[in-house]
């Protein structure tokens, strides 16, 4: 089996393995001038350079920061058509609901998305992975959701299916909007015929549902969510974004991997997540693109919560096309440290996703790793406008 030593690494900065919560977020460990070994495209070990154990082959990485590779827990990269249109009205004041009657909003994402086929779909979505990829994300969760009719839902990850070969990702059923007559049979569809067939495929490891006002109810999501779990699938939700009307509450009540946006939450909400180990998912692309009040990051962390970080990449709502820059707002937007920020977007939000085998660079972790520009790992917060990240490194290797 190849081993390679990675050396000449000015800063190896990571977090603890698992889930953190609270105010563990912040402890990192950093080591100077250290080294990496790995093997078989898992980490073996981590330490000083002159302490590293000896081996055939050395990597050079040239005296930078090294950090865990990112993990992106939110992202709708698979969509046809756009929203420039919405975009444009939006910054010139016309209301939403003028711009839905327009034929805009996302129903048209959704009319566009359904008459594309996987071909298109993949195409399409293929240069906004690669540049969430280079932007420091080496593992994706893509959502699908502007299918509403369950064929273009399964066009949709079956475009997902096909990026797999290419990218890290991790896919998910999104039950995103209701139809506009006959919501109570589409609920009872999606539980009875949607989700049966994706998890027989096994197109998705879990299924996230759209609860708020103008979306799913909780009892709906309830239903869809408890049809998810019996079919072996994993649990999320899109909660709190204009309104706290239980979601934040159902997740933490069904045990949901996370629960994601969190702009409108309050005491109750923060509560709840911090009592709970559903993972409180932030995205401050949202509120950077439309001028949401920010989730409160910082009220979350300080009741003892585990809080991630995503991009919600979509055409209308954050079209933030790098991890590196979500993580970045996330200390800008929503008060976190850049600690905190680090460990939001690597080990917290990969156990968004289920997963636990990446996200730290300590022995038996995936060797899933970013070096940067700089010989100091704050840049990697503090930088805007360009990309700090120099190298990505999946399973060891170089993209």
């Amino acid at each position: 089996m190849r081993e390679t030593l990675f050396t000449n690494i000015s800063q190896l900065v990571t977090p603890a393995p698992g889930v953190q919560r609270g105010a563990a977020m912040r402890d990192l460990t950093v080591i100077p001038d250290a080294a990496m070994l790995v093997s078989g495209g898992v980490i073996h070990w981590v330490g000083p350079r002159a302490e590293a154990p000896g081996t055939a082959q050395e990597h050079d990485l040239g005296g930078v920061a090294v950090v865990p590779g990112l993990t992106d827990p939110h992202a709708h990269a698979v969509w046809a058509g756009n929203r420039l249109a919405d975009f444009e009205a939006r910054i010139s004041g016309v209301p939403y609901e003028e711009i839905l009657a327009r034929g805009g909003g996302i129903r048209s994402s959704m009319r566009a998305t359904g008459a594309a086929g996987v071909e298109e779909l993949v195409a399409l979505a293929r240069p906004r992975l690669e540049a969430l990829r280079t932007s420091g994300a080496t593992t994706v969760e893509v959502k699908s959701g502007y299918g509403l009719d369950f064929d273009a839902e399964l066009r949709m990850l079956y475009a997902i299916r096909e990026l797999q070969s290419e990218f890290q990702l991790v896919p998910t059923l999104l039950i995103h909007v209701p139809p506009t007559e006959g919501r109570a049979e589409y609920v009872q569809a999606v539980c009875h015929d949607l989700i049966p067939a994706v998890a027989r495929e096994e197109l998705a490891t879990a299924v996230d549902v759209f609860t708020e006002r103008e979306a799913f109810t909780v009892d709906e999501t309830r239903a869809i969510l408890q049809a998810a779990k019996a079919h072996g699938l994993q649990t999320k939700l899109h909660a709190d974004q204009f309104h706290a009307i239980g979601g934040t509450e159902l997740a933490c009540e069904l045990g949901a991997l996370s629960v994601d946006h969190l702009e409108a939450s309050g005491p109750a909400q923060i509560a709840a997540l911090a009592a709970s180990n559903t993972v409180a998912t932030i995205l401050p692309g949202v509120t950077l693109h439309l001028g949401l009040p920010a989730a409160p990051g910082r009220a979350l962390i300080d009741a003892g919560a585990a809080v991630a970080v995503g991009t919600d990449l979509n055409p209308g709502s954050s079209p933030v096309f790098s991890a590196g820059l979500a993580l970045a707002l996330a200390v800008r937007l929503c008060r976190l440290t850049p600690a905190e920020a680090l460990t939001a977007s690597t080990v917290n939000a990969a156990v968004a996703l289920g997963l636990s085998d990446r996200g730290a660079l300590t022995p038996g972790q995936r060797a899933d790793f970013l070096t940067l520009h700089s010989p100091d790992w704050r840049d990697l917060p503090y930088t805007l406008g360009t990309n700090p990240v120099q190298s990505v490194f999946v399973g060891g290797i170089r993209l």
